[in-house]
Protein backbone atom coordinates (compact mmCIF):
# COMPACT_ATOMS: atom_id res chain seq x y z
CA UNK A 1 0.00 0.00 0.00
CA UNK A 2 1.22 3.76 -0.49
CA UNK A 3 2.47 6.43 1.66
CA UNK A 4 -0.65 8.25 1.79
CA UNK A 5 -2.58 4.72 3.19
CA UNK A 6 0.47 4.31 5.87
CA UNK A 7 0.99 7.98 7.14
CA UNK A 8 2.90 7.37 10.19
CA UNK A 9 3.47 3.35 10.20
CA UNK A 10 6.17 4.04 7.26
CA UNK A 11 7.78 6.39 9.08
CA UNK A 12 8.46 3.70 11.60
CA UNK A 13 9.02 1.12 9.46
CA UNK A 14 10.17 1.91 6.30
CA UNK A 15 14.17 1.97 4.99
CA UNK A 16 17.51 0.89 6.35
CA UNK A 17 17.51 2.93 9.14
CA UNK A 18 14.21 1.25 10.56
CA UNK A 19 15.71 -2.05 10.70
CA UNK A 20 15.34 -1.97 14.28
CA UNK A 21 12.00 -1.29 14.58
CA UNK A 22 11.20 -4.09 12.07
CA UNK A 23 13.41 -6.47 14.46
CA UNK A 24 11.15 -5.70 17.12
CA UNK A 25 8.16 -6.46 15.64
CA UNK A 26 9.53 -10.09 14.21
CA UNK A 27 9.47 -10.69 17.65
CA UNK A 28 5.88 -10.47 18.21
CA UNK A 29 4.86 -12.42 15.60
CA UNK A 30 5.10 -9.74 12.32
CA UNK A 31 6.04 -11.12 8.76
CA UNK A 32 7.96 -9.34 6.35
CA UNK A 33 4.89 -8.54 4.26
CA UNK A 34 3.05 -7.34 7.47
CA UNK A 35 5.87 -4.19 7.22
CA UNK A 36 3.88 -2.51 4.37
CA UNK A 37 0.68 -2.53 5.64
CA UNK A 38 -1.21 -0.32 7.58
CA UNK A 39 -1.24 -0.42 11.00
CA UNK A 40 -3.93 -0.46 13.68
CA UNK A 41 -4.35 -0.39 16.69
CA UNK A 42 -6.88 -2.68 18.39
CA UNK A 43 -7.09 -1.05 22.14
CA UNK A 44 -9.05 -3.37 24.47
CA UNK A 45 -10.33 -2.42 27.57
CA UNK A 46 -10.30 -6.53 28.63
CA UNK A 47 -9.63 -6.94 32.30
CA UNK A 48 -11.12 -9.16 34.97
CA UNK A 49 -12.00 -6.20 37.29
CA UNK A 50 -15.99 -6.18 36.11
CA UNK A 51 -17.93 -8.09 33.58
CA UNK A 52 -18.42 -5.03 31.74
CA UNK A 53 -14.90 -6.11 30.55
CA UNK A 54 -14.25 -9.66 31.31
CA UNK A 55 -15.23 -10.48 27.56
CA UNK A 56 -13.41 -7.87 25.36
CA UNK A 57 -9.97 -10.00 24.88
CA UNK A 58 -11.82 -12.05 22.90
CA UNK A 59 -13.60 -8.67 20.87
CA UNK A 60 -10.13 -7.36 20.64
CA UNK A 61 -8.89 -10.99 18.47
CA UNK A 62 -12.43 -10.89 16.35
CA UNK A 63 -11.33 -6.97 15.53
CA UNK A 64 -7.79 -7.92 14.57
CA UNK A 65 -8.83 -10.48 12.06
CA UNK A 66 -11.32 -8.11 10.53
CA UNK A 67 -8.36 -5.58 10.05
CA UNK A 68 -6.10 -8.39 8.43
CA UNK A 69 -9.05 -9.55 6.33
CA UNK A 70 -9.33 -6.39 5.24
CA UNK A 71 -5.61 -5.55 4.30
CA UNK A 72 -3.96 -4.39 7.36
CA UNK A 73 -1.94 -5.69 10.42
CA UNK A 74 -3.89 -5.61 13.60
CA UNK A 75 -2.07 -5.08 16.50
CA UNK A 76 -3.65 -5.51 20.04
CA UNK A 77 -3.14 -3.34 23.00
CA UNK A 78 -4.57 -2.85 26.60
CA UNK A 79 -5.52 0.10 28.50
CA UNK A 80 -6.71 -0.14 32.27
CA UNK A 81 -10.61 -0.44 33.47
CA UNK A 82 -12.16 0.23 36.55
CA UNK A 83 -15.19 -0.95 37.91
CA UNK A 84 -17.77 1.88 39.04
CA UNK A 85 -20.44 -0.82 40.55
CA UNK A 86 -17.69 -2.75 43.22
CA UNK A 87 -16.09 0.86 43.94
CA UNK A 88 -19.60 2.38 44.58
CA UNK A 89 -19.64 4.24 47.89
CA UNK A 90 -15.56 4.00 48.61
CA UNK A 91 -12.99 6.07 48.64
CA UNK A 92 -12.08 3.86 45.55
CA UNK A 93 -14.84 5.59 43.29
CA UNK A 94 -12.98 8.81 43.44
CA UNK A 95 -10.60 7.25 40.62
CA UNK A 96 -13.73 6.96 38.68
CA UNK A 97 -13.59 10.02 36.68
CA UNK A 98 -10.20 10.06 36.78
CA UNK A 99 -9.68 6.99 34.88
CA UNK A 100 -11.23 8.49 32.15
CA UNK A 101 -8.47 10.79 31.35
CA UNK A 102 -6.35 8.33 32.08
CA UNK A 103 -7.54 5.49 29.77
CA UNK A 104 -7.75 8.74 26.95
CA UNK A 105 -3.69 9.35 27.83
CA UNK A 106 -3.04 5.78 27.45
CA UNK A 107 -4.78 5.10 24.38
CA UNK A 108 -3.21 8.08 22.71
CA UNK A 109 0.36 7.41 23.84
CA UNK A 110 0.35 4.19 22.44
CA UNK A 111 -0.97 4.97 19.03
CA UNK A 112 1.23 8.15 18.78
CA UNK A 113 4.30 6.08 19.90
CA UNK A 114 3.75 3.12 18.18
CA UNK A 115 3.22 4.92 14.93
CA UNK A 116 -0.43 3.18 13.95
CA UNK A 117 -2.27 4.43 11.21
CA UNK A 118 -5.76 3.84 12.30
CA UNK A 119 -7.41 2.36 15.32
CA UNK A 120 -10.39 0.64 16.69
CA UNK A 121 -10.91 0.83 20.55
CA UNK A 122 -13.16 -1.49 22.47
CA UNK A 123 -14.67 0.19 25.48
CA UNK A 124 -17.37 -1.95 27.85
CA UNK A 125 -18.01 0.25 30.74
CA UNK A 126 -19.30 4.00 30.57
CA UNK A 127 -15.97 5.84 31.36
CA UNK A 128 -13.47 4.02 28.96
CA UNK A 129 -16.24 4.41 25.84
CA UNK A 130 -15.62 8.30 26.10
CA UNK A 131 -12.17 8.15 27.19
CA UNK A 132 -11.75 6.07 23.55
CA UNK A 133 -13.84 8.40 21.43
CA UNK A 134 -11.74 11.50 23.22
CA UNK A 135 -8.57 9.96 22.16
CA UNK A 136 -10.20 9.78 18.45
CA UNK A 137 -10.47 13.33 18.67
CA UNK A 138 -7.35 14.41 19.81
CA UNK A 139 -5.46 11.72 17.45
CA UNK A 140 -7.51 12.45 14.06
CA UNK A 141 -6.54 9.21 12.86
CA UNK A 142 -8.88 6.72 10.88
CA UNK A 143 -11.09 5.02 14.03
CA UNK A 144 -14.08 3.13 14.93
CA UNK A 145 -15.91 2.69 18.53
CA UNK A 146 -16.89 -0.59 19.11
CA UNK A 147 -18.99 -1.00 22.39
CA UNK A 148 -18.66 -4.44 24.31
CA UNK A 149 -22.14 -5.25 24.60
CA UNK A 150 -24.71 -5.00 27.31
CA UNK A 151 -25.53 -8.05 30.03
CA UNK A 152 -28.25 -10.26 30.19
CA UNK A 153 -30.49 -9.70 33.00
CA UNK A 154 -30.40 -11.48 36.37
CA UNK A 155 -33.25 -13.34 37.23
CA UNK A 156 -34.12 -14.30 40.98
CA UNK A 157 -37.59 -14.96 43.62
CA UNK A 158 -38.49 -11.68 45.43
CA UNK A 159 -41.14 -12.11 47.66
CA UNK A 160 -42.46 -15.35 45.75
CA UNK A 161 -42.05 -13.48 42.58
CA UNK A 162 -39.94 -13.92 39.58
CA UNK A 163 -38.05 -10.99 38.40
CA UNK A 164 -35.50 -9.64 35.95
CA UNK A 165 -32.68 -8.02 38.11
CA UNK A 166 -29.58 -6.04 37.64
CA UNK A 167 -26.95 -3.96 39.37
CA UNK A 168 -29.45 -1.50 40.69
CA UNK A 169 -31.86 -3.94 42.09
CA UNK A 170 -28.62 -4.83 44.53
CA UNK A 171 -28.07 -1.13 45.61
CA UNK A 172 -32.15 -0.82 46.27
CA UNK A 173 -31.99 -4.27 47.93
CA UNK A 174 -29.61 -2.33 50.83
CA UNK A 175 -32.19 0.14 51.19
CA UNK A 176 -34.84 -2.63 51.88
CA UNK A 177 -32.50 -4.44 54.20
CA UNK A 178 -32.26 -1.20 55.97
CA UNK A 179 -35.83 -0.47 56.37
CA UNK A 180 -36.44 -4.21 57.24
CA UNK A 181 -38.27 -4.61 54.21
CA UNK A 182 -35.52 -7.90 52.90
CA UNK A 183 -33.84 -10.22 55.51
CA UNK A 184 -30.03 -11.32 55.06
CA UNK A 185 -31.05 -14.61 53.25
CA UNK A 186 -33.01 -11.64 50.73
CA UNK A 187 -29.88 -9.68 50.33
CA UNK A 188 -28.15 -12.36 49.97
CA UNK A 189 -30.20 -13.64 47.35
CA UNK A 190 -30.08 -10.76 45.29
CA UNK A 191 -26.53 -10.29 44.89
CA UNK A 192 -26.18 -13.60 43.97
CA UNK A 193 -27.80 -13.06 40.87
CA UNK A 194 -28.75 -10.14 39.86
CA UNK A 195 -25.43 -10.33 37.27
CA UNK A 196 -25.29 -13.42 35.23
CA UNK A 197 -22.26 -12.82 32.99
CA UNK A 198 -20.51 -10.49 30.38
CA UNK A 199 -21.77 -6.98 29.28
CA UNK A 200 -22.60 -3.70 30.81
CA UNK A 201 -24.89 -2.81 33.06
CA UNK A 202 -27.84 -3.36 32.00
CA UNK A 203 -30.68 -0.74 31.83
CA UNK A 204 -30.44 2.49 30.09
CA UNK A 205 -27.76 3.33 32.46
CA UNK A 206 -24.43 5.39 31.35
CA UNK A 207 -23.13 1.95 29.60
CA UNK A 208 -25.52 1.99 27.33
CA UNK A 209 -26.33 5.83 27.22
CA UNK A 210 -22.87 6.39 25.57
CA UNK A 211 -23.00 3.51 23.52
CA UNK A 212 -25.98 4.91 22.02
CA UNK A 213 -24.81 8.48 22.01
CA UNK A 214 -21.26 7.43 20.18
CA UNK A 215 -23.46 5.54 17.47
CA UNK A 216 -25.19 8.45 16.78
CA UNK A 217 -22.52 10.35 16.55
CA UNK A 218 -21.09 8.40 13.77
CA UNK A 219 -17.97 6.72 15.62
CA UNK A 220 -19.17 3.14 15.68
CA UNK A 221 -21.14 0.90 13.44
CA UNK A 222 -25.22 0.69 12.88
CA UNK A 223 -26.59 -0.98 15.78
CA UNK A 224 -22.91 -1.51 17.42
CA UNK A 225 -25.00 -0.19 20.42
CA UNK A 226 -27.53 -2.35 20.92
CA UNK A 227 -26.14 -5.97 20.80
CA UNK A 228 -25.74 -8.39 23.37
CA UNK A 229 -22.30 -8.77 25.00
CA UNK A 230 -22.26 -12.00 24.26
CA UNK A 231 -23.76 -12.74 20.79
CA UNK A 232 -23.12 -13.34 16.66
CA UNK A 233 -24.18 -10.48 16.19
CA UNK A 234 -21.25 -8.63 18.60
CA UNK A 235 -18.69 -10.57 16.81
CA UNK A 236 -19.77 -9.57 13.47
CA UNK A 237 -19.64 -5.55 14.89
CA UNK A 238 -16.02 -6.04 15.78
CA UNK A 239 -15.04 -7.94 12.84
CA UNK A 240 -16.96 -5.34 10.56
CA UNK A 241 -15.19 -2.44 12.46
CA UNK A 242 -11.39 -4.00 11.61
CA UNK A 243 -12.25 -3.89 8.12
CA UNK A 244 -14.33 -0.30 8.46
CA UNK A 245 -11.14 1.54 9.63
CA UNK A 246 -9.45 0.24 6.30
CA UNK A 247 -12.59 2.15 4.29
CA UNK A 248 -11.85 5.23 6.17
CA UNK A 249 -8.34 5.43 5.63
CA UNK A 250 -8.77 4.20 1.64
CA UNK A 251 -11.62 7.28 1.84
CA UNK A 252 -9.41 9.93 3.74
CA UNK A 253 -12.61 10.31 6.06
CA UNK A 254 -10.99 11.16 9.89
CA UNK A 255 -12.46 11.70 13.21
CA UNK A 256 -13.04 15.47 12.84
CA UNK A 257 -14.98 15.24 9.89
CA UNK A 258 -17.33 12.71 11.62
CA UNK A 259 -17.60 14.63 15.23
CA UNK A 260 -18.94 17.94 14.19
CA UNK A 261 -20.94 20.11 16.05
CA UNK A 262 -24.16 18.37 14.37
CA UNK A 263 -23.33 15.32 14.98
CA UNK A 264 -23.16 16.25 18.49
CA UNK A 265 -26.58 17.56 18.46
CA UNK A 266 -27.42 14.09 16.96
CA UNK A 267 -25.99 12.28 19.44
CA UNK A 268 -27.64 14.25 22.14
CA UNK A 269 -30.96 14.16 20.74
CA UNK A 270 -30.93 10.60 20.52
CA UNK A 271 -29.25 9.90 24.63
CA UNK A 272 -32.41 11.58 25.52
CA UNK A 273 -34.87 10.20 23.10
CA UNK A 274 -34.35 7.01 25.23
CA UNK A 275 -34.32 8.47 28.71
CA UNK A 276 -30.43 8.28 28.81
CA UNK A 277 -28.05 9.18 31.74
CA UNK A 278 -26.94 12.62 33.44
CA UNK A 279 -23.30 11.36 32.58
CA UNK A 280 -23.83 12.59 29.17
CA UNK A 281 -23.81 16.11 30.31
CA UNK A 282 -20.30 15.09 31.47
CA UNK A 283 -18.73 13.06 28.85
CA UNK A 284 -20.53 14.49 25.50
CA UNK A 285 -18.37 17.93 26.21
CA UNK A 286 -15.71 16.03 26.85
CA UNK A 287 -15.58 14.27 24.07
CA UNK A 288 -16.57 17.10 21.81
CA UNK A 289 -13.68 18.90 23.68
CA UNK A 290 -11.18 16.53 22.38
CA UNK A 291 -12.62 17.09 18.49
CA UNK A 292 -12.44 21.38 18.94
CA UNK A 293 -16.21 21.32 18.74
CA UNK A 294 -17.79 23.56 21.80
CA UNK A 295 -20.59 21.62 23.53
CA UNK A 296 -22.36 23.36 26.53
CA UNK A 297 -24.83 22.31 29.04
CA UNK A 298 -27.21 25.42 27.41
CA UNK A 299 -26.83 22.66 24.37
CA UNK A 300 -28.77 20.26 26.23
CA UNK A 301 -31.04 22.58 27.17
CA UNK A 302 -31.41 23.96 24.11
CA UNK A 303 -32.37 20.17 22.34
CA UNK A 304 -34.08 18.82 25.34
CA UNK A 305 -37.08 21.22 24.86
CA UNK A 306 -37.43 20.09 21.31
CA UNK A 307 -36.89 16.21 21.85
CA UNK A 308 -39.26 13.73 23.58
CA UNK A 309 -38.58 10.70 25.67
CA UNK A 310 -39.89 7.83 23.92
CA UNK A 311 -37.75 4.64 25.60
CA UNK A 312 -39.37 2.83 28.86
CA UNK A 313 -36.29 1.48 29.97
CA UNK A 314 -34.87 1.09 33.42
CA UNK A 315 -34.03 2.92 35.45
CA UNK A 316 -37.35 4.76 35.73
CA UNK A 317 -38.73 2.66 32.93
CA UNK A 318 -39.88 -1.16 32.64
CA UNK A 319 -37.40 -2.96 30.10
CA UNK A 320 -33.70 -3.51 29.97
CA UNK A 321 -31.58 -2.99 27.31
CA UNK A 322 -31.55 -6.43 25.89
CA UNK A 323 -35.42 -5.95 24.85
CA UNK A 324 -34.29 -3.02 22.66
CA UNK A 325 -32.12 -5.19 20.96
CA UNK A 326 -34.59 -8.11 20.34
CA UNK A 327 -36.92 -5.57 18.53
CA UNK A 328 -34.38 -4.14 16.47
CA UNK A 329 -31.80 -2.27 18.42
CA UNK A 330 -31.65 1.92 18.12
CA UNK A 331 -31.21 1.84 14.18
CA UNK A 332 -35.07 1.68 13.50
CA UNK A 333 -35.61 4.87 16.95
CA UNK A 334 -33.23 7.04 14.85
CA UNK A 335 -34.68 6.57 11.84
CA UNK A 336 -38.17 8.01 13.55
CA UNK A 337 -36.04 10.95 14.50
CA UNK A 338 -35.04 11.48 11.31
CA UNK A 339 -37.88 11.39 9.64
CA UNK A 340 -39.49 13.81 12.40
CA UNK A 341 -36.71 16.15 11.31
CA UNK A 342 -34.90 15.71 14.59
CA UNK A 343 -31.71 14.29 13.47
CA UNK A 344 -29.20 16.40 10.95
CA UNK A 345 -29.24 12.93 8.48
CA UNK A 346 -26.17 14.51 6.42
CA UNK A 347 -23.36 13.99 9.28
CA UNK A 348 -20.77 11.48 7.70
CA UNK A 349 -20.26 8.29 9.86
CA UNK A 350 -17.92 5.69 9.91
CA UNK A 351 -19.33 3.28 7.51
CA UNK A 352 -18.45 5.99 5.21
CA UNK A 353 -21.77 7.16 4.01
CA UNK A 354 -24.28 9.94 5.76
CA UNK A 355 -26.53 8.95 9.19
CA UNK A 356 -29.10 9.06 6.64
CA UNK A 357 -27.27 6.59 4.18
CA UNK A 358 -27.14 4.42 6.68
CA UNK A 359 -30.69 4.63 8.41
CA UNK A 360 -32.40 4.03 4.48
CA UNK A 361 -30.35 1.46 4.13
CA UNK A 362 -30.70 -0.36 7.07
CA UNK A 363 -34.16 0.40 8.92
CA UNK A 364 -36.83 -1.34 9.73
CA UNK A 365 -39.51 -0.09 11.55
CA UNK A 366 -40.21 -2.19 15.43
CA UNK A 367 -42.26 -4.57 15.34
CA UNK A 368 -46.41 -4.18 15.37
CA UNK A 369 -47.65 -3.93 19.76
CA UNK A 370 -44.13 -3.51 21.10
CA UNK A 371 -44.16 -1.31 24.15
CA UNK A 372 -40.53 -0.20 24.52
CA UNK A 373 -40.12 2.49 22.52
CA UNK A 374 -43.22 4.70 22.05
CA UNK A 375 -44.25 6.58 18.76
CA UNK A 376 -43.33 10.53 18.41
CA UNK A 377 -47.03 11.52 19.29
CA UNK A 378 -47.33 9.28 22.38
CA UNK A 379 -44.08 9.95 24.50
CA UNK A 380 -43.14 9.05 27.82
CA UNK A 381 -42.51 12.33 28.34
CA UNK A 382 -42.65 15.07 25.36
CA UNK A 383 -39.57 17.33 26.18
CA UNK A 384 -36.42 16.15 27.90
CA UNK A 385 -35.62 14.50 30.79
CA UNK A 386 -32.26 15.90 31.60
CA UNK A 387 -32.63 19.28 33.13
CA UNK A 388 -30.15 21.81 33.32
CA UNK A 389 -30.68 24.12 36.44
CA UNK A 390 -29.19 27.47 37.08
CA UNK A 391 -30.04 29.44 40.14
CA UNK A 392 -28.07 30.81 43.21
CA UNK A 393 -27.28 27.49 44.16
CA UNK A 394 -25.80 26.85 40.65
CA UNK A 395 -24.73 29.96 39.14
CA UNK A 396 -22.92 28.21 36.54
CA UNK A 397 -25.13 24.95 36.02
CA UNK A 398 -26.45 21.90 37.43
CA UNK A 399 -28.20 18.56 36.20
CA UNK A 400 -31.33 16.92 37.28
CA UNK A 401 -33.24 13.84 35.68
CA UNK A 402 -36.44 13.91 36.28
CA UNK A 403 -38.44 11.50 34.65
CA UNK A 404 -41.75 13.37 35.60
CA UNK A 405 -42.88 10.55 37.86
CA UNK A 406 -41.51 11.88 41.18
CA UNK A 407 -43.49 15.53 40.59
CA UNK A 408 -41.49 18.46 39.01
CA UNK A 409 -41.48 20.98 42.07
CA UNK A 410 -39.81 19.88 44.83
CA UNK A 411 -39.68 22.64 48.25
CA UNK A 412 -37.83 21.27 51.32
CA UNK A 413 -35.04 21.67 54.51
CA UNK A 414 -31.60 21.16 54.13
CA UNK A 415 -29.86 18.50 56.11
CA UNK A 416 -26.27 18.72 54.94
CA UNK A 417 -23.36 16.20 54.43
CA UNK A 418 -19.93 17.03 53.68
CA UNK A 419 -19.14 13.62 52.04
CA UNK A 420 -21.47 11.17 50.29
CA UNK A 421 -19.88 8.46 53.58
CA UNK A 422 -21.66 10.79 56.41
CA UNK A 423 -24.57 10.59 54.34
CA UNK A 424 -25.13 7.31 53.59
CA UNK A 425 -24.83 6.55 57.17
CA UNK A 426 -27.55 8.90 58.17
CA UNK A 427 -30.03 7.81 55.54
CA UNK A 428 -29.22 3.69 56.44
CA UNK A 429 -29.80 4.95 60.38
CA UNK A 430 -33.24 6.52 58.94
CA UNK A 431 -32.57 9.83 59.77
CA UNK A 432 -33.79 11.33 56.32
CA UNK A 433 -37.94 12.04 56.06
CA UNK A 434 -40.43 13.55 54.22
CA UNK A 435 -39.41 16.66 53.08
CA UNK A 436 -35.73 16.92 53.60
CA UNK A 437 -33.32 17.73 50.93
CA UNK A 438 -30.07 15.72 51.06
CA UNK A 439 -27.03 18.35 50.25
CA UNK A 440 -23.82 16.17 49.27
CA UNK A 441 -20.91 18.29 49.28
CA UNK A 442 -17.23 18.26 48.54
CA UNK A 443 -17.40 15.78 46.32
CA UNK A 444 -17.01 17.81 42.72
CA UNK A 445 -13.67 17.45 40.53
CA UNK A 446 -11.86 19.11 42.75
CA UNK A 447 -13.56 18.91 45.98
CA UNK A 448 -13.83 14.74 46.35
CA UNK A 449 -11.28 15.00 43.87
CA UNK A 450 -12.79 12.81 41.26
CA UNK A 451 -16.83 13.68 41.45
CA UNK A 452 -17.83 9.97 43.02
CA UNK A 453 -21.08 9.00 41.76
CA UNK A 454 -24.24 8.85 44.39
CA UNK A 455 -25.82 5.43 43.38
CA UNK A 456 -25.76 4.00 46.52
CA UNK A 457 -27.59 7.14 48.67
CA UNK A 458 -30.11 7.68 45.60
CA UNK A 459 -30.28 3.53 45.66
CA UNK A 460 -30.95 3.35 49.30
CA UNK A 461 -33.60 6.41 49.13
CA UNK A 462 -35.33 4.52 46.58
CA UNK A 463 -35.07 0.60 48.42
CA UNK A 464 -36.67 2.89 51.73
CA UNK A 465 -39.70 4.35 49.78
CA UNK A 466 -38.47 7.48 50.03
CA UNK A 467 -37.96 8.08 46.17
CA UNK A 468 -41.32 10.59 45.79
CA UNK A 469 -40.78 12.03 49.79
CA UNK A 470 -36.94 13.63 49.52
CA UNK A 471 -34.90 15.41 47.28
CA UNK A 472 -30.81 14.62 47.02
CA UNK A 473 -28.67 17.35 45.42
CA UNK A 474 -24.75 17.39 45.36
CA UNK A 475 -22.10 18.78 43.78
CA UNK A 476 -20.92 15.12 42.79
CA UNK A 477 -22.64 13.03 40.13
CA UNK A 478 -25.06 10.39 40.14
CA UNK A 479 -24.83 6.99 38.14
CA UNK A 480 -27.15 5.88 35.01
CA UNK A 481 -28.94 4.05 37.61
CA UNK A 482 -29.88 6.60 40.02
CA UNK A 483 -33.60 7.60 39.70
CA UNK A 484 -35.29 10.23 42.20
CA UNK A 485 -35.63 13.56 42.34
CA UNK A 486 -31.93 13.96 42.33
CA UNK A 487 -29.43 17.29 41.08
CA UNK A 488 -26.00 16.58 40.78
CA UNK A 489 -23.08 18.47 38.59
CA UNK A 490 -23.38 21.62 41.19
CA UNK A 491 -21.36 23.96 39.48
CA UNK A 492 -19.50 26.27 41.14
CA UNK A 493 -18.57 23.14 43.43
CA UNK A 494 -18.00 23.53 47.54
CA UNK A 495 -14.74 23.28 46.97
CA UNK A 496 -14.13 26.18 44.88
CA UNK A 497 -16.97 28.17 47.09
CA UNK A 498 -20.10 27.60 46.11
CA UNK A 499 -22.97 28.52 47.44
CA UNK A 500 -23.69 24.06 48.15
CA UNK A 501 -20.79 24.73 50.12
CA UNK A 502 -22.02 27.45 52.35
CA UNK A 503 -25.50 25.60 53.13
CA UNK A 504 -26.63 24.82 56.53
CA UNK A 505 -29.13 22.51 58.16
CA UNK A 506 -32.97 23.57 58.05
CA UNK A 507 -32.43 26.23 55.05
CA UNK A 508 -35.13 25.94 52.65
CA UNK A 509 -34.17 24.67 49.27
CA UNK A 510 -36.32 24.74 46.09
CA UNK A 511 -35.95 22.79 42.76
CA UNK A 512 -38.04 23.47 39.85
CA UNK A 513 -37.67 21.51 36.72
CA UNK A 514 -40.35 23.69 35.08
CA UNK A 515 -38.10 26.38 35.14
CA UNK A 516 -35.25 25.57 35.32
CA UNK A 517 -34.31 26.95 38.91
CA UNK A 518 -32.70 25.46 42.13
CA UNK A 519 -32.19 28.04 44.60
CA UNK A 520 -32.11 28.43 48.62
CA UNK A 521 -34.53 30.67 49.94
CA UNK A 522 -31.38 33.52 51.65
CA UNK A 523 -31.16 36.88 51.19
CA UNK A 524 -27.99 37.87 48.61
CA UNK A 525 -26.81 39.46 51.87
CA UNK A 526 -26.70 36.57 53.92
CA UNK A 527 -24.83 34.62 51.05
CA UNK A 528 -22.53 37.08 51.24
CA UNK A 529 -22.01 37.03 54.69
CA UNK A 530 -21.66 33.25 54.74
CA UNK A 531 -19.34 33.10 51.77
CA UNK A 532 -16.91 35.85 53.58
CA UNK A 533 -16.40 33.77 56.56
CA UNK A 534 -15.93 30.23 54.31
CA UNK A 535 -12.79 29.04 54.67
CA UNK A 536 -11.41 26.85 51.48
CA UNK A 537 -10.55 23.14 52.95
CA UNK A 538 -7.07 21.27 52.38
CA UNK A 539 -6.52 19.32 49.38
CA UNK A 540 -7.45 16.06 50.36
CA UNK A 541 -4.59 14.18 48.34
CA UNK A 542 -1.54 16.09 47.68
CA UNK A 543 0.86 13.65 45.64
CA UNK A 544 -0.26 10.81 42.96
CA UNK A 545 -3.02 10.82 40.45
CA UNK A 546 -5.84 12.07 42.53
CA UNK A 547 -3.43 15.50 43.48
CA UNK A 548 -2.87 16.13 39.73
CA UNK A 549 -6.00 15.61 38.37
CA UNK A 550 -7.57 17.96 41.26
CA UNK A 551 -4.85 20.35 39.97
CA UNK A 552 -5.99 20.57 36.57
CA UNK A 553 -9.71 19.38 36.26
CA UNK A 554 -12.22 22.23 34.75
CA UNK A 555 -15.43 21.92 36.12
CA UNK A 556 -18.35 19.93 35.51
CA UNK A 557 -20.25 22.44 33.93
CA UNK A 558 -17.31 22.05 31.36
CA UNK A 559 -17.08 18.30 30.95
CA UNK A 560 -14.38 17.78 33.48
CA UNK A 561 -11.38 18.04 31.58
CA UNK A 562 -8.05 18.22 32.11
CA UNK A 563 -6.45 19.75 29.17
CA UNK A 564 -8.38 22.57 29.00
CA UNK A 565 -6.30 26.13 28.60
CA UNK A 566 -3.08 23.80 28.65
Amino acid sequence: MSDLERPYSSLMLDGPDRAPSRGMLYAVGFKKEDFSKPQIGVASTWSQVTPCNIHIDKLAIETSKGVDAAGGKGVIFNTITISDGISMGTEGMKYSLVSREVIADSIETVVGCEGMDGFVAIGGCDKNMPACVMTMGRMNRPSVFVYGGTILPGCGKIKGEEKDLDIVSIFEAVGKHANGEFSDEELEHVESCAIPGPGSCGGMYTANTMASAIEALGMSLPNSSSQAAISDDKMRDCFDAGAAVLNLIKLGIKPRDIMTKEAFENAITVLIALGGSTNACLHIPAMAHSAGVDITLDDFERIGKRTPVLADLKPSGKYAMVDLVRIGGTVPLMKMLLDAGLLHGDCMTVTGRTLRENLEKLAKPYPEGQEIIRPLDNPIKKDSHLRILYGNLAEQGSVAKISGKEGEIFKGTAKVYNSEDEAMKAILAKKIGKGDVIVIRMEGPKGGPGMREMLGPTGAVMGMGLGKEVALITDGRFSGGSHGFVVGHITPEAYEGGTIGILQDGDEIEINAIDNRISVNLSDEEIATRKANWVKPEPRYKYGVLAKYAKLVTSASEGAVTDKGL
